[in-house]
């Protein structure tokens, strides 16, 4: 069955997502798919077309890196939060540059990761991405370790206390 709009709005199980990548996975064009149906104004249509996505491989996904910039407008202006945790989730597979950080997208995870009314996955999604942004500057870098460190965890779900535990034992480990 061919992917269309139509057939991505009734796209809701695990299973469904499986077939949407395999269908990409045989086109070999996840570029074309993602401009074709993650931007779709309808956040049915692009919550699977991103679900999709997510299961592709690092090469596969890295095709993605030409729209990296539209994937992160996307997730800062997206009111729903699938469509929003699937994107920072696919953001999180690309390469982030020095040259081409965005501290609007620094400053959006920062503040989505430690947010109690943000959902648990995406506050744990930011915090890595974050993570990985501020190890590009070690003036940022050390201001996210007074962040995380600071925490009170006992405001977090189990989510977002693992991701915060695993960065600072990385941290631990790279200052060793």
């Amino acid at each position: 069955m061919a992917i269309t709009s139509e057939r991505l709005k009734q796209t809701f199980s695990e299973g469904g997502a499986q077939e949407i990548y395999q269908e990409v996975k045989a086109e070999g064009d996840f570029l074309a798919f993602a401009q074709r149906y993650v931007f779709n104004e309808d956040d049915r249509v692009s919550r699977s077309a991103l679900w999709g996505l997510t299961k592709a491989n690092k090469k596969e996904i890295s095709q993605l890196q030409v729209i990296l910039n539209k994937l992160i407008d996307l997730a800062m202006r997206t009111e729903n939060s699938s469509v929003r945790r699937l994107t920072i989730n696919i953001i999180e597979r690309l390469e982030i540059k020095q040259d081409e950080l965005r501290t609007d997208f620094l400053d959006f995870c920062l503040e989505h990761m430690t947010d109690l009314e943000e959902l648990p996955g995406i506050q744990a999604i930011c915090m890595k991405v974050a993570y990985r942004m501020c190890q590009l500057y070690p003036e940022l870098n050390d201001e996210f370790q007074r962040i995380i460190e600071s925490m009170e965890i006992s405001y977090y779900k189990p989510a977002v206390v693992s991701a915060r535990n695993n960065i600072i034992r990385k941290s631990i480990k790279r200052n060793t």
